[in-house]
């Protein structure tokens, strides 16, 4: 039996009133060659009732758990599953995104260009899958400054991968990062310059809800916002030794993040609002915005004082 030419990985926990659906649109799939690996990171829910369901309907779905001795999280999924593939293309996926019934077909057609990177839209929907107007921005002229400044975005879910390409990277999802994790990992293929197809079609749905990590740091949760800062000063480091682009590009992102982070911890007295304080400041001094370090701290004293001062920052 040969091996199928798209692997799907998917990690999942607690999904089981989800991840039915994104089965589903997999098993109504056109495209027949492929196998879908989904690895559980310690679900407590029904999950693995639903799972041994579709893998007696269907022996292309294969269902692992996480291995005790492997960091929780779903990049540790993603790198476990990876290690279980035997497909020539590799699709990472969400379990509660939804694949159209020809996406992999369509995808599929562009294998004869040989490509590294098959990258196609999406189509929002809420957690009652009604579609959102929000429009998928993917295309770009200059990828990694868009990438970069999140004018455009991959996700997890809408690249297909040449398992050949990533099998050369040093390593793939970084299992300590929670958020941007997809940021991360995309970019760091894309430093690598890979061959890309760019399907200027919606091929998946991609839910939106407020469970969601994006949400999270609108809700100043502390985990979350320390991993995007590690994500963002993780790659200027990187580039910083790679010269792929100037690194201040990603210093004044990283500054305009943190000042609106600190703004809403402020008028919130957040607890961690000295923190983000200080994220800012640093950043100011590593840009030499020495006038703008100086409103900060002159902000940032008066506000926790006398509540005023806020357009300083």
């Amino acid at each position: 039996m040969r091996n199928p030419t798209i692997s799907i990985i998917i990690p999942t926990y607690n999904r089981a009133h989800l991840i039915l659906e994104t089965l589903d649109s997999i098993l109504l799939q056109s495209y027949q060659d492929w196998e879908c690996i989904i690895v559980d990171d310690g679900s407590n829910d029904e999950t693995d009732v639903v799972l041994k369901k579709y893998i007696q309907q269907d022996s292309r779905f294969q269902y692992f758990k996480r291995p005790d001795e492997v960091l929780k999280g779903p990049n540790s999924c993603r790198n476990y599953g990876f290690e279980l593939s035997n497909g020539n293309y590799i699709k990472w996926f969400d379990s509660d995104d939804i694949l159209f019934p020809n996406a992999l077909e369509c995808i599929s057609n562009n294998f004869s260009n040989n490509p590294d990177l098959i990258v196609s839209s999406l189509q929002y929907v809420d957690f009652n899958k009604n579609v959102l107007k929000k429009k998928h921005a993917f295309l770009s002229k200059d990828i990694l400054h868009d990438y970069f400044k999140g004018k455009i975005a991959y996700y997890i879910c809408t690249p297909t991968w040449k398992k050949s390409f990533l099998e050369k990277q040093s390593y793939l999802f970084d299992e300590t990062i929670t958020n941007l994790d997809d940021w991360d990992f995309n970019l760091r293929m894309l430093y690598n310059e890979p061959t890309v197809v760019y399907l200027d079609e919606e091929l998946i749905q991609y839910r939106i809800h407020d469970s969601s990590l994006s949400h999270e740091i609108g809700k100043l949760n502390f985990d979350e916002i320390k991993s995007e800062f590690k994500a963002i000063k993780k790659h200027i480091s990187i580039i910083e030794k790679n010269k792929k682009l100037s690194p201040n590009i990603l210093k004044e992102h990283l500054k305009v993040r943190c000042k609106f982070i600190l703004r809403q911890a402020l008028v919130e007295n957040n607890k961690y609002k000295f923190y983000y304080f200080v994220e800012l400041l640093s950043i100011q001094l590593k840009l030499f915005k020495f006038s703008e370090a100086v409103k900060t701290m002159i902000g940032f004293t008066i506000y926790n004082i006398f509540k005023k001062g806020y357009r300083l920052l």
